[in-house]
């Protein structure tokens, strides 16, 4: 996102080249700002080169992106400065631009993940420990006090097939329950 504007006009010089909505008349209005304002940048000769209506419009906004980025830093800051001010619309639907709003506003454009429906990457044996404690706890619920003496030993089938932690948990309550 720290690009510097000679390399946004290099991404964005495509663009630029295919764009219909700059036609001859915005173009020269871009070549003229740049050359009044900032002869040091496009000098007459070169503005005059830029002008010509012999050749293409696209042609000659691809030479003159490239000569701008010949030039430096500030000419390539020039140019969007003047893209700005006459074709607002164009500027604001760059690539860069689209780039640097979309990531301004993470919450606007939310992002498309490609795994978006995994539940865990833990694997089938987490699934089948918490699936153990699930039943282990139904298992509790079910046989609650007042059919603990008569279920213990159910219970304690139930708890073979357990994790260690949980077998205790399970063997605990039901001793627990046969003393009373």
């Amino acid at each position: 996102m720290g690009d510097s504007f000679r390399d946004q006009l290099a991404e964005d010089s495509r663009f630029l080249r295919e764009e219909r909505r700059l036609d001859t008349e915005l173009v020269d209005k871009i070549i003229l700002q740049l050359n009044r304002i900032y002869p040091q940048i496009l000098t007459d000769k070169e503005a005059t080169k830029f002008r010509d209506l012999d050749v293409p419009t696209s042609v000659r906004l691809g030479e003159l992106l490239t000569h701008l980025q010949g030039k430096g830093e500030e000419a390539c800051k020039e140019f969007y400065r003047a893209l700005h001010l006459h074709v607002e619309e164009v500027y604001f639907s760059l690539p860069t631009r689209l780039r640097l709003r979309d990531s301004s506003h993470p919450f606007k454009h939310p992002r498309v993940y490609q795994q978006r429906y995994v539940l865990n990457d833990r694997g089938p044996l987490f699934f089948l420990s918490c699936f153990s404690i699930a039943v282990g706890m139904a298992l509790l619920y079910y046989y609650s006090e007042a059919k603990v003496t008569r279920g213990s030993r159910a219970l304690g089938m139930a708890a073979l097939g357990l994790g260690r932690k949980t077998r205790e948990v399970l063997i605990w309550y039901t001793e627990e329950n046969l003393m009373k």
